[in-house]
């Protein structure tokens, strides 16, 4: 295992060095391309997320955000900005912003595109990177190599990662034992997943709006009580960020962190949120496209902010030896609100988590679909993933964020080229919802108002 690890290891040296300059330049290449639609239509998020859907029986376009919230809300949010902050610096939380806002573009443009070539099957949208590099592009191979990759990442890496960071909190918390509670997840999401699609979405709804709640809450509480110390706070990151406190870690270092630990928050540009994007009854494709740009911002500008801050307040993270991830927010919040704050934490990550691996195991389930039809592909899959769930709270933390890292580069590299080759159409998508707005009108998508645009076969009536 060992010798597994260092491989792992030396491989994602390599290749998060690749992720972050194509986050970068991607982001921002499709921010100027689109004249920095993220800041331009903003106030249209909130009016796209309440849009109702038009078909009894369909997903609306809140029950897609919350499936791409439930599987962008878990670890990372609570864990990853912990993990962070001791190994780029507070100055990484500044690049996880940074990359938040420019990631806002490529999350907004990647499920716009899922709209806009998915298709009914079994009775249902189903979407994402694989069907447009196939329909845009016309490389099934290709479409092929990407679902598989998304299959095995989300739901097998990253439903490991979730797992082992909730193994970690209720370990800290209850002196809970590992396999055990492995046991208990992998039944509890098995239940779940083998309710199909409806059942998620509605799960989901519930479970990440109520969390979220409930732990933004106890954070501003946190804020609130300390607001004359995040003016200090702000200083150190923007101070970090550049190098003038943190000179042993340095600039690159804390923007590598940061973008790893903003791309594993967010998703945005890695391909697994236009799968639930694309399962919204929407009238107009940029709708969905708001509706997960402003994911990306409630994601990592409110609530990885929110557990920044928490940790920043305190100087646990400085002065506490062998104290990482999960364990370190859990240590964090106690010092400043009491001992309760470590089972809260325990229990939000629990939900978090929990609703983070029923996310990506629809993430899974759409891509499989891709690849082949047929429920006993589906039914193994599913078995795999719940396999996979205990399997994690067994292994290390180090091991299962190192492979998540590595994988999450494989899917986004792969996702973000076949965004930039389907650049034209995409910029076309948002001039006709603009212009739509710009007459009074509730905006409805043609296909055939789009020059050049085929294959998007729902669109067509």
């Amino acid at each position: 295992m060992e010798s597994f690890h260092n491989i792992v290891g030396s491989i994602n040296g390599f290749t998060s060095y690749i992720l972050v300059f194509s986050l970068i330049a991607t982001g921002i290449y499709l921010t100027i391309r689109s004249r920095f639609v993220q800041f331009r239509l903003f106030p249209e998020m909130f009016r796209a997320i309440t849009e109702k859907k038009t078909k009894k029986g369909e997903v609306s376009a809140f029950q897609a955000f919350s499936i791409s919230a439930a599987s962008r809300i878990g670890a990372a949010n609570i864990s990853g900005v912990a993990i962070a902050i001791t190994t780029g610096g507070p100055g990484a939380i500044f690049w996880m912003w940074v990359i938040a806002f420019i990631g806002m573009a490529t999350g907004f443009i990647e499920s716009m595109l899922a709209q806009v070539y998915k298709v009914r099957k079994d009775n249902q949208f189903r979407g994402g990177p694989a069907y447009y590099i196939e329909r845009a592009l016309g490389k099934r191979w290709l479409g092929v190599v990407f679902a598989i990759l998304i299959a095995f990442t989300f739901g097998f890496i990253f439903n490991s990662l979730q797992a082992n960071t909730i193994a970690v909190a209720m370990e800290e918390a209850f002196d809970f034992e590992p396999l055990i509670l492995g046991l208990i997840i992998s039944l509890v999401v098995g239940i779940i997943i083998f309710g199909g699609i409806r059942s998620i979405s509605v799960v989901s709804s519930i479970i990440v709006p109520i969390m979220a709640v409930l732990y933004l809450s106890v954070v501003l509480f946190v804020v609130v009580t300390n607001i004359e110390a995040i003016p200090g706070v702000f200083s150190l990151i923007v101070g970090s960020a550049f190098g003038f406190r943190e000179a042993s870690i340095g600039i690159f270092v804390g923007l590598l962190i940061g973008a790893q630990r903003g791309l594993f928050s967010n998703e945005a540009g890695m391909g697994s949120v236009p799968n639930a994007a694309a399962t919204a009854d929407v009238s107009h494709p940029v709708k969905q496209g708001l509706v997960q740009s402003l994911g990306v911002f409630f994601d990592t500008i409110i609530i990885c902010s929110a557990t920044a801050f928490v940790i920043l307040l305190t100087d646990v993270y400085q002065t506490t030896v062998d104290i990482e991830g999960v364990a370190l927010t859990q240590a964090s919040l106690s010092q400043l609100v009491g001992d309760w704050a470590v089972p809260f934490i325990a229990i939000a990550i629990f939900f978090f988590a929990l609703s983070s691996i029923i996310g990506n195991y629809y993430y899974g389930e759409t891509n499989i679909a891709f690849i082949k039809e047929g429920t006993i592909w589906l039914q193994l899959y599913r078995v795999a993933v719940m396999g996979m769930i205990v399997f994690g709270t067994l292994a290390s933390i180090q091991l299962v964020w190192d492979m998540a890292d590595l994988f999450q580069a494989f899917t986004t590299v792969i996702n973000l080229v076949a965004v930039i080759l389907i650049g034209r159409i995409s910029f076309a998508v948002i001039n006709d919802y603009v212009k739509q707005r710009k007459q009074g009108k509730d905006p409805v998508f043609k296909s055939k108002n789009i020059p050049g645009l085929k294959n998007a076969d729902t669109w067509d009536k």
